[in-house]
């Protein structure tokens, strides 16, 4: 049996090159705050992939995605183990556009900071009266460069992702620059309407995208998680106010409030941000994870 070890880690990811393809492990890592946690959180990287999965299927009317299969049987031996099972995707092989890809169809967190500050949210002013955690009148596009691990990412606008992509992909970039966009707004507004009628709000999240050998662009990465996204219930939404969220809002309250723990969580934190994993992805599939 051929073994194989990652070519690439992210915080959460493990990337594997088989020849043609890659394999996309979401590991049960965690972070917070641009640091990985000392603890796992089991069967989350089964969440991760699993809820990827529906997505990319919900949406493939919209564009192309990488994904190829999410059963080890269609992998190599290797990866017919454990450790691998739920939460392995293989892939195709892409050139990473080096953009992350944001869309905002709620004002909160940083956005909304910035937005009492100056009443603009990464340059795009907006209307005024707007509350926390309000709907915004149109979903907006905010982009920012892709950071390596421990650094923090740059938010940029438009005519800057232009130029980002123009120098990684030589008289394409207004073109990729376009496309990426426009698939992210169709993406989330297919995505959040569809999520309403499941009893979540998808506030925000990130799409990353990658260029295929005919020169199309794919989606790639993960797709609407927990991890990259911003899910709210519908029950008892209120603007005015933070809301409670599926994602890992329990971590981040934690470290927080108790900022000697050394990045290490007590189990009851653990449990809780799994059970809402879970939560999210039942209420968003209409089926428990298997």
């Amino acid at each position: 049996m051929q073994e194989f070890s990652p070519v690439k880690e992210g915080k959460v990811r493990e990337i594997y090159d088989i020849g043609e393809n890659l394999i996309m492990v979401a590991t049960d890592r965690i972070s917070a705050f641009d640091v990985i946690l000392k603890n796992k959180v089991v069967k989350k990287g089964a969440v991760l992939t699993q809820m990827s999965k529906f997505w990319f299927d919900l949406t493939k009317d919209i564009v192309n995605n990488h994904m190829i299969s999410v059963d080890v049987a269609d992998m190599p031996e290797y990866f017919r183990a454990p450790e691998f099972t739920g939460n392995s995707m293989l892939c195709k092989k892409l050139t990473m556009i080096p953009v992350e890809c944001i869309v905002r169809g709620y004002i909160t967190g940083s956005g909304w900071k910035s937005y009492v500050e100056n009443g603009t949210v990464c340059g795009i002013k907006l209307p005024e009266g707007l509350k926390e955690c309000g709907k915004l009148p149109e979903p907006i596009y905010t982009p920012s460069t892709k950071a390596e691990i421990g650094d923090h990412d740059e938010n940029i606008d438009f005519d800057r992702s232009v130029e980002v992509l123009e120098k990684a992909f030589p008289g394409h970039g207004l073109d990729y620059a376009t496309k990426i966009r426009d698939y992210t707004i169709a993406l989330y507004k297919k995505c959040a309407d569809y999520a309403l009628t499941r009893g979540i709000i998808i506030a925000d999240t990130k799409f990353e995208f990658g260029v295929d050998e005919n020169g199309e662009v794919v989606l790639a990465d993960e797709m609407l998680t927990p991890d990259s996204s911003r899910f709210w219930p519908v029950e008892g939404y209120e603007e005015g106010h933070d809301q409670p969220s599926f994602d890992k809002q329990f971590v981040r309250n934690y470290l927080k409030a108790n900022p000697d723990c050394d990045y290490n969580l007590p189990q009851d934190v653990i449990d809780k941000t799994i059970a809402k994993y879970l939560e999210a992805y039942k209420l968003l599939t209409g089926k428990e994870l298997a």
